[in-house]
């Protein structure tokens, strides 16, 4: 997905809100709003490319056909943009969003330093990507979320998440937060690779300015604290005593000085447009 359409994207919240007329495939009552908005995806995106990244033959797909190097902060945007489209955009938004992803996918194949081909469309490797995200913003949550997340409720955000999944032609698609645990945990494709080493390498230490470096090395390193064991170790990355405390405590601070993503607030003013219940009401 290129940078410009995350604009295009943020163009149709307006438009959506400005009509009235559309709820979305999620809405307030959808376990995705209360995961996603919350500060915890700060945690649960970068926690989600380290997964990723895992995986020999997307991460080849990533550094043999994306200016990912040029510009790597790009796919954090992009990443961020693909998932607030579709958690809380209008349904128009949401498919435009898919597209585009499909769009870019279609020609990124290629041969991994370990002789796969592969290929980003075909499903097991659309299935990684989609799973990843899934099963770390879940993660992110659980850990770092305002409030308990229950088993029902954990089950819901993977089971409505297949549908996201489903648009993309990713396959396969656990649909309980224990299967997808073991699905992320086990799948006996991952490896270490040097398209993985550099991920890690960037995204340890990004291009970023002195403050928000060491705001975002917090981030990093509580994310690390809530990898699979396995997945962990082939990244070669460690926990840090006090991480998880301390991205805890970073969180909470952020949560107070930012508040809810503008997107969250247009969805809401949509979703009450369409007479749905919002967050908080009944409470």
């Amino acid at each position: 997905m290129k940078t410009e359409a995350a604009g295009d994207l943020s163009l149709a919240y307006y438009e959506a809100d400005a009509r009235g007329d559309d709820a979305g495939m999620f809405g307030p009552a959808d376990a995705p709003w209360r995961v996603h908005a919350n500060l915890s995806t700060l945690i649960g995106g970068i926690r989600a490319l380290l997964v990723q990244a895992a995986h020999p033959e997307v991460v080849a797909g990533v550094f043999d056909h994306s200016k990912f190097r040029e510009d790597p902060l790009g796919r954090l945007s992009r990443t961020s943009a693909y998932v607030t489209a579709t958690s809380f955009g209008a349904v128009p938004e949401v498919e435009r969003a898919v597209q585009t992803v499909r769009i870019a996918h279609r020609p990124i194949m290629g041969q991994s330093h370990r002789g796969r081909e592969y290929a980003a469309a075909a499903p097991p490797l659309a299935a990684w990507v989609h799973n990843a995200l899934t099963e770390s913003f879940l993660a992110a949550y659980k850990h770092f979320g305002e409030r308990t997340l229950s088993q029902e409720d954990s089950d819901r955000f993977v089971a409505e998440q297949v549908r996201v999944g489903a648009l993309l032609g990713a396959a396969p698609l656990p649909e309980t937060a224990a299967a997808l645990q073991s699905w992320v945990n086990d799948l006996p494709d991952l490896d270490v690779s040097p398209g993985m080493k550099a991920a890690v390498g960037f995204l340890r230490t990004p291009p970023l300015i002195l403050p928000v470096r060491m705001v975002y090395r917090v981030l990093f390193e509580a994310a690390v604290t809530t990898l699979p064991p396995r997945v962990r170790t082939i990244l070669g990355l460690r926990s840090i005593p006090g991480a998880h405390m301390l991205g805890a405590i970073t969180i909470r601070l952020l949560r107070r000085a930012l508040g809810r993503s503008p997107s969250w607030e247009l969805a809401v003013r949509r979703a009450t447009a369409t007479r749905m219940p919002v967050p908080g009401e009944g409470e």
